[in-house]
């Protein structure tokens, strides 16, 4: 469960670090902002990034998110308990399996149809999420005291 730990938080501090860049500016995988924004955002209509200011504040939950597996297991101290910890990772685990399973259904490709977002986000950012959702599920089901 360590190592699943660590790969999770790894995960997400790549993602919470993707999101700061775009805060900042940043407009890769796109050439520019419009690009960026098909590639990233994919709804219907949106051409360009969103602000800095929801940029950075996914990147805050994203981070909070983060360090969430390293408390469970006990790698930090956290003032929060064992139990409050699992439950909440569970709970983080059931925002991205929803979000993963959403990606895959007819209702999220009409609200972003959008390519290269639309292609992107069956491939890869929806099975990601699924994966990051079933890791934080798994550990939270076996750190959860007993």
């Amino acid at each position: 469960m360590i190592l699943l730990a660590f790969v999770l938080s790894f995960v997400l501090l790549l993602i919470t670090a993707l999101h700061v860049y775009w805060g900042i500016g940043g407009v890769w995988p796109g050439r520019d902002a419009a690009s960026c924004a098909h590639a990233v955002v994919g709804f219907r209509g949106v051409d360009e990034m969103p602000t800095p200011f929801a940029s950075f504040a996914v990147a805050a939950c994203l981070g909070l998110a983060t360090l969430w597996p390293l408390a469970l297991i006990g790698f930090f101290a956290s003032p929060f308990p064992k139990q409050g910890l699992a439950a909440t990772a569970m709970l983080i685990g059931l925002v991205f399996l929803g979000r993963g399973t959403a990606g895959f259904t007819p209702w999220w490709r009409r609200l972003a149809p959008q390519q290269p977002f639309a292609r992107l986000d069956t491939s890869f950012y929806s099975p990601l999420c699924l994966s990051i959702g079933l890791g934080f599920a798994v550990l939270a089901l076996m750190e959860f005291p007993t």
